[in-house]
């Protein structure tokens, strides 16, 4: 069976002033066979030898063979950088030729010439070949990963009532929560993140924070820094809304009330009403 997207050992069955037919055996028949450019065939090859080629559809949507390697097959996940947006989408550079297209529809954000961005590859209802930003099917679950380990990934996408899904090692499927999201974080940016847990499926939870002993140096630190840039009169408390609190210090409500909680006992703020103080 020719397999479009894949890399296969063929036949060459017949041959041709402008290339060989390859098929799966010698007498493959002719809705079975799939032509070799003559640029394409290797020197000296002949019928009944057998090449490694790739297979993928030309500019006239015909399946057709190439010798050369593409960076990605069918199910495979990997960078590719954007080689022109136009209105049907993002064509990236994959190494043949042809650019694969990155429909819209698979994107899961905005996408301009020239970036870097990790996708994988699929055929789509139209038997075409196209790429796609949308990872968390593609993605492996396992390995061998252990709660507090230190790892690092790829944000494919962001979903406000979820979180922040990372392929780790893009690789792996890894989510940092809603509630462990801190600071700005956006698709396709690389993150640093501690394994907050391992579920029984092998997807992995993550967190951007340290562990709290560790993590309430860094957020009282912060958090000084804030109150000066405010000229030592932060204009809200703790009592502010999270979405207040998280947009202008980066930090969960929780986060907030224990770096405050901490600055307050050794005497460094005033907690007023509708404001928080430097002493």
């Amino acid at each position: 069976m020719l397999e479009l997207g894949k890399i296969q050992s063929l036949v060459i069955v017949k041959e041709l002033d402008f290339g060989v037919y390859l098929g799966e055996t010698p007498n493959a028949s002719m809705d079975e066979r799939v032509l070799l450019p003559k640029k394409q065939v290797p020197q000296g090859s002949g019928v009944g030898d057998a090449i490694e080629v790739f297979l993928y559809k030309d500019s006239k949507d015909r399946i057709i063979a190439t010798t050369n390697r593409p960076l990605l097959c069918v199910g495979g996940i990997g960078k590719l950088r954007v080689s022109q947006v136009t209105n049907i989408g993002a064509f990236l550079d994959w190494g043949l030729e042809k650019d694969v297209l990155l429909p819209y529809k698979e994107q899961t954000t905005k996408v301009c010439e020239g970036d870097e961005v990790l996708v994988a590859l699929y055929v789509d209802k139209s038997s075409r070949l196209a790429a796609t930003m949308k990872l968390y099917r593609y993605l492996k679950q396992g390995g061998s990963f252990a709660k507090d380990d230190v790892v690092r990934g790829t944000v494919y996408e962001i979903r406000e009532d979820m979180g922040a899904f990372v392929a780790v090692d893009d690789q792996y499927s890894a989510l940092i929560s809603t509630r462990e999201l801190y600071g700005e974080i956006r698709v396709g940016d690389v993150v640093t993140a501690r394994v907050a847990s391992v579920k029984g499926d092998g997807k992995l939870d993550l967190s951007v924070r340290e562990k709290a002993y560790l993590q309430i140096g860094r957020d009282v630190g912060k958090l000084l820094e804030i109150l000066e840039s405010y000229g030592g009169v932060l204009p809200f408390s703790d009592k502010a809304s999270p979405e207040v609190i998280r947009c202008e210090t980066g930090m969960s409500k929780n986060a907030f009330k224990r770096a405050v909680g901490n600055l307050l006992k050794s005497g460094r703020i005033v907690i007023k009403p509708d404001a928080i103080c430097l002493k």
